[in-house]
């Protein structure tokens, strides 16, 4: 309906139709929205070169395909005593992630687990 013309005009229309349209593209925006997951990479204080390369492979391509990554580092045992390594790893992850993805939650504390949650740039 225009109001405003003069003479006002009004268009006669199936309601039942207009509905079903409605639907129509309501289910195809959905379609088309992606969700943002949360992937985890899961990584110890001591690990091995090759292991890590091929975590920061996966960390990598989660981050392309547009998803948050959390780094989770667990602590065990002895381990609790040299927590700076667990540290400079986290350090090396976000170096090595820094051109592709932002630190959105700094490491911290959870129990025996530091963790750090970063993000698509």
């Amino acid at each position: 309906m225009s109001p405003n013309a003069s003479p006002p005009v009004c268009k006669i229309i199936d309601f039942g139709k207009l509905k079903y349209e409605e639907q129509k593209k309501a289910n195809v925006a959905r379609k088309r929205q992606k969700t943002i997951d949360v992937k985890e990479i899961k990584l110890r204080p001591n690990i091995d070169t090759h292991d890590y390369e091929v975590k920061m492979r996966n960390a990598r391509r989660f981050i392309d395909d547009g998803d948050k990554v959390k780094v989770t580092l667990r602590f065990r045992g002895r381990e609790m005593a040299h927590q700076e390594l667990g540290a400079q790893v986290l350090q090396r992850v976000r170096d090595e992630l820094d051109e592709i993805a932002k630190v959105e939650q700094m490491p911290k504390f959870e129990g025996r687990q530091l963790t750090m949650v970063m993000t698509p740039r």
